[in-house]
């Protein structure tokens, strides 16, 4: 048996700074330590953090009803107002925003003053996007599709600037662009797709057009990890997504040849060693 573990798989570096933030306030801090909403989409890693004494907070209400203790802003970011209830309330917090998401959160906001149309490529349910809209000035549009794109309802007088998501899969990406462009030719286009995603995303494909079999690895509300499983299942028919090695039935593999690991961007390094380890001793 031959196994092919991606180099890019695992954390990539705004997921392992926000963990690291987290582990060193859960043991250094006094008082109480909050995450607003889960601090990755990875629920090994949020168990682990509660047992060390961190809670999550999952509404603004929550968050509002604090007196003491530190927040600690995820990965993904938050809204504008966050930051100004948390100032308001005197509350500590530590922001552990990715800088990639913060660069957008710039953009949005400087182009949107400006009285510009925003377009965020991305899911409109997604934490970061929901953080990206928070910075407009302006209603932005949220397209996650080529059709969506399509009956989007642009303004010719106003200038449009388009971002996206930062874990949004490229290959669609570049075709919502085009959808776009043909609306407005002298559209302000950035790419802020993080690189670690198109390069996680473009070794994946890679890998899975060359297996017999491919396993993604990943927590079930990852939106990059879900991309993943989309990308290597159209090269690798035989793609399946797990979240840890006990979700993994070797049964399957049992005729493969060659299998090929991958893993989102929020899944642990002792995961997915686990996962290679034992496919290959099993196999």
């Amino acid at each position: 048996m031959e196994v092919t573990l991606a180099k890019t798989a695992g954390f990539c570096f705004g997921v392992r700074r926000a963990v690291e933030k987290v582990y060193e306030q859960s043991e250094g801090s006094e008082g109480p330590v909050y995450t607003f909403g889960p601090i990755i989409h990875n629920e090994e890693v949020v168990n682990d953090l509660e047992k060390r004494g961190v809670k999550t907070l999952d509404t603004e209400e929550e968050l509002a009803s604090l007196t003491a203790g530190t927040v600690i802003i995820r990965s993904h970011g938050v809204p504008r107002r966050i930051y100004e209830l948390l100032d308001r309330k005197g509350i500590r917090y530590v922001d552990a925003t990715c800088p990639f998401v913060r660069k957008i959160h710039k953009v949005v906001e400087k182009n949107s003053r400006e009285k510009g149309q925003i377009v965020i490529v991305g899911d409109s349910r997604h934490p970061e996007v929901e953080g990206i809209k928070g910075w407009c000035h302006t209603e932005p549009f949220i397209v996650d599709s080529v059709k969506t794109a399509e009956k989007l309802p642009i303004k010719e007088d106003i200038p449009l600037c388009i971002v996206s998501q930062t874990t949004f899969n490229y290959n669609n990406f570049k075709d919502i662009v085009e959808i776009l462009k043909k609306k407005r030719y002298d559209s302000l286009v950035l790419n802020t797709i993080c690189s670690a995603t198109e390069e996680r995303q473009a070794e994946a494909a890679r890998i899975a057009a060359c297996v017999d079999a491919m396993i993604v690895i990943g927590g079930k509300h990852s939106s990059n990890t879900q991309k993943l499983f989309e990308i290597c299942n159209k090269e690798c028919k035989n793609t399946y997504y797990i979240q840890t090695l006990v979700d993994l039935d070797l049964k399957p593999f049992q005729s493969f040849r060659h299998v090929g690991i991958t893993a989102g961007a929020s899944t642990p390094n002792k995961i997915i060693e686990e996962v290679q380890k034992h496919v290959r001793n099993e196999l």
